[in-house]
């Protein structure tokens, strides 16, 4: 069988595969249908400063090939996460794992990363710039090269762990945004978050979610996905993490030839609860029909 483990800015993943933020919770829900152990890691629920119950219902659409969302980053608060979450995650979950932060100002996610970043079972902080579904916050920082690098350089004062950056994909030009972030002390890139998406009621003639609009995700955005994850891959000299639309084990390795060193899962957990173990599990078959005996020698192979 081929070998799977990937280095992910210093830490061992033992596989690729990595559910995203916002499809996982805090794991333990996932860890009562199946040993999630077998996991690389995972992104767990994002995390704010302060708790947030999130946008009004309802906030999810369905769409061709994928689904519209805006929960709003609904959360217990950072201080609660450490207190109740992370210990049941402890429990269930023996591996680093990834903490998710978004925020509303410059000081927000200095605030949440340096707490998370002294927590032992925290491995990496995956810096969200890049949520379409709230005011004044997330996106907004991931738009603009300098503010997306001010978070940065702010985070990374305050902490000692790897700090990944989520890009949003509703820019003109991520790779300048990238760029950005690696210079402003950055260890790493995930991208895309969700394109920007809208349904409208026929028979009410009003929008579907009660945000208007929200995260369009699912099998219709991966070819998007494929293409900024090779343009900032290409461009940058830190892992980058590929995600969107991913749901086999060959869009694994499709995503990892275009430069990324580990992948996160999304909407698919969401249609199917075992869609990251059964990857996982699919991997070595795909692994032998195309020849790879070692995953990290695609990356960045196309």
């Amino acid at each position: 069988m081929g070998k799977m483990s990937v280095n992910l800015c210093g830490i061992t993943l033992d596989n690729p595969v990595i559910p995203a933020s916002g499809t996982f919770g805090f794991g333990y829900e996932f860890a009562e249908l199946y040993d999630i152990n077998c996991l690389g890691t995972f992104s767990f629920k994002g995390t704010t400063k302060d708790p947030r119950f999130g946008n009004p219902t309802p906030r999810i659409a369905e769409c061709t090939a994928g689904m519209i969302n805006a929960v709003g980053l609904q959360n217990p608060g950072v201080d609660k996460v450490i207190a109740e979450e992370l210990p049941k995650l402890k429990a269930c979950f023996h591996k680093p794992v990834m903490a998710n932060v978004s925020g509303f100002s410059v000081d927000d996610y200095a605030f949440t990363c340096e707490k998370l970043d002294k927590e032992p079972q925290v491995g990496w902080l995956e810096v969200n710039v890049s949520c379409p579904n709230v005011h004044g916050g997330g996106m907004s920082f991931g738009t603009n090269p300098e503010a997306a690098a001010e978070v940065t350089k702010a985070v990374k004062a305050v902490t000692t762990k790897p700090v990944i950056v989520k890009l949003s994909p509703n820019v003109t030009d991520i790779v300048a945004i990238a760029k950005a972030c690696e210079a402003a002390g950055a260890d790493g890139i995930s991208l895309i978050n969700t394109l920007l998406g809208m349904r409208i009621d026929l028979k009410t003639k009003k929008p579907v979610i009660a945000n208007k609009m929200g995260g369009f995700s699912g099998p219709a955005i991966f070819p998007v996905a494929v293409r900024m994850v090779y343009q900032v891959a290409h461009a940058v000299d830190i892992p980058v993490i590929g995600m969107g639309g991913v749901s086999s084990a060959e869009d694994v390795v499709e995503m990892m030839l275009a430069g990324a060193t580990a992948v996160e899962i999304g909407a698919a957990n969401l249609i199917n609860p075992f869609a990251c173990r059964d990857i996982i599990a699919d991997l070595p078959r795909v692994m032998a029909q195309y020849g790879i005996e070692n995953l990290s020698d695609i990356i960045k192979g196309a």
